[in-house]
């Protein structure tokens, strides 16, 4: 019988080299190898090694605090810094604004599809998904600062059509996270929230000659586990490591939720609350009259959320099926710290099998938060200046979905809305425009959009917005807005407006009451 090697963290920290291709698990504050991360930064901290490592995760590790990914924000650790969210690593995004390292933001979708590719030997991964945003060479290709020149992905065409191609690489060291581990080193993760792409790391890093740590609860007896429940087999682990209960836990803010991890399902319903009749609320009535019955939905966080709170208040949530990045469909969708899991799903699917569904268009709809937005219909949500963001899944979600709804205040910055006798006060303006003349960064692409066809909304508590071949329209206003004063001197641009009998088409009244607006009916 195959018996796998139990070894401590501080052991398995040294089995990182100098110059190491090296990655992680993990989705924000969940299913992070905690134990293993510190260790390394303990080494660091005492050694100086290892030193010069390419990091490279698909997701997002960490909560601006520290832990997670954070623990290898060490100048002199890392020489080049691969990931496709980095709002939650603060630290990592500051060394990479000092020029510390080299570093790249790339699509967290083609991320989870390399390391499948590089499992099978492939030489890359070829991808549609980044066309004509700032991960295309043309564009930039995804590199965050000054010192990082060389291309990790590049221009082909196939057959008359550009694609994305990021080559493969090996990986020398994996750290993953698991639940349970047998004597033969086989991995289950029945109490995580997803298996992520432990999966496919764990092939690409065995079949690149690599080691596979894998960070675990507990070891039992070999053949006691439920084959059904091995996400990874024994057969490409090298190394177990038991962590303590501080260094394991579901996530960073919760012990353990059997809830989030599929085994149990909590209550639901009950009393829905009632949101106050603010911004957000007013953006999410009118995202929720784009519902249909039975779509598949992603919704990103902020204002987006509340169009699953309004659909809730009306009684229609079981009108979508939430799904999320990281895997889960159906359920709730979770925020903050546990961002990436649900309560109560129905599936929790591989997260490269996830991003197959939105990268084929397989979603019905997408509503996306709205930072920055162009004439042209272009949105920025991943870099604002020296504050990086990062993509995410935000690319896979909107460049195939057929229809795409962005989510924001016109405004930002100090901006208080009220609702008065059916009308919108703008009580304080915002001091940053969002509207501009161009965005930053390209993060979705307005002409691609159209070439797909696809039907893009930008929504705000004061107007909404439609792309057509020609740009952005004006298409409604809110009661008690002016059109001079609020909307288009608060713009950089002057967007088309359009017209019924010489009139803008107000935004549905409904929105702007306190009564339920009777969606259900």
């Amino acid at each position: 019988m195959r018996q796998v090697k139990i070894i401590t963290a501080d052991e398995a920290a040294k089995l990182i080299k100098n110059g190491d291709t090296f990655t992680t698990s993990g989705f924000v504050g969940s299913a992070l190898p905690e134990a293993l991360n510190k260790a390394v930064e303990k080494r660091f901290l005492e050694t100086g090694e290892p030193k010069d490592i390419t990091y490279i995760y698909a997701g997002s590790q960490g909560n601006k605090d520290g832990r997670g990914a954070e623990h290898y924000a060490h100048k002199g650790l890392m020489k080049r810094f691969i990931a496709g969210h980095w709002a939650t690593i603060p630290a990592i995004g500051k060394m990479a604004m000092n020029n510390e390292m080299e570093a790249y933001n790339v699509s967290q979708g083609s991320l989870c599809h390399l390391f499948r590719d590089i499992a099978a030997h492939k030489p890359g991964t070829i991808t549609k998904v980044g066309i004509g945003t700032f991960i295309d060479p043309r564009n930039g290709g995804g590199k965050v600062n000054d010192i990082t020149t060389e291309d990790i992905v590049e221009l082909i065409n196939i057959k008359g059509e550009d694609y994305l191609f990021y080559p493969a690489f090996p990986i020398n060291v994996a750290f993953i996270r698991g639940t349970y581990a047998d004597e033969s080193g086989n991995i289950t993760m029945e109490k995580e929230v997803a298996s992520l792409e432990g999966t496919s790391v764990a092939q690409a890093t065995k079949n690149s000659g690599g080691i596979v740590v894998v960070q675990v609860e507990r070891v039992v007896k070999a053949g006691t586990l439920d084959p059904r429940l091995v996400k990874i087999p024994g057969i490409y682990v090298d190394y177990v490591v038991v962590a303590d209960p501080e260094d394991h836990e579901q996530s960073l803010d919760c012990e353990y939720d059997p809830s989030l991890s599929g085994e149990k399902r909590a209550p639901e319903g009950g009393n829905v609350e009632v949101l106050p009749l603010d911004a957000k609320k007013i953006i999410g009535r009118r995202g929720a009259l784009e519902l249909e019955k039975d779509v598949a939905v992603n919704l990103g966080v902020g204002a987006p959320e509340y169009v699953a709170s309004v659909a809730c208040e009306e009684g229609i949530g079981d009108y979508m099926t939430l799904t999320v990045e990281g895997g889960p469909v159906g359920g709730i969708p979770q925020g903050g710290r546990r961002f990436g899991a649900s309560m109560n799903p129905d599936a929790i699917l591989d997260q490269g099998y996830q991003f197959d569904f939105y990268d084929g268009g397989g979603l019905d709809l997408a509503y996306l938060g709205l930072a920055e937005c162009d004439k042209n219909g272009h949105i920025n949500v991943s870099r604002f200046g020296p504050m990086i963001a990062g993509c995410g899944g935000f690319i896979n979600i909107t460049q195939n979905t057929p229809k795409v709804f962005f989510c924001g205040t016109f405004t930002a910055g100090g901006l208080k809305v009220k609702v008065e006798d059916g009308k919108v006060v703008i009580a304080q303006e915002g001091k940053k425009k969002k509207f501009i003349n161009a965005v930053e960064q390209i993060t979705f692409n307005g002409d691609i959009a159209n070439k797909n066809g696809q039907k893009v909304m930008y929504i705000t508590e004061r107007c909404v917005f439609e792309l057509k071949e020609d740009g952005l329209h004006l298409v409604e206003i809110a009661p008690g807005i002016d059109l001079q004063t609020q909307i288009l001197d608060m713009m950089e641009f002057e967007p088309k407006i359009d017209r019924v009998n010489g009139e803008i088409k107000l935004m549905d009244l409904r929105i702007f009451s306190d009564e339920l607006m009777g969606l259900k009916d």
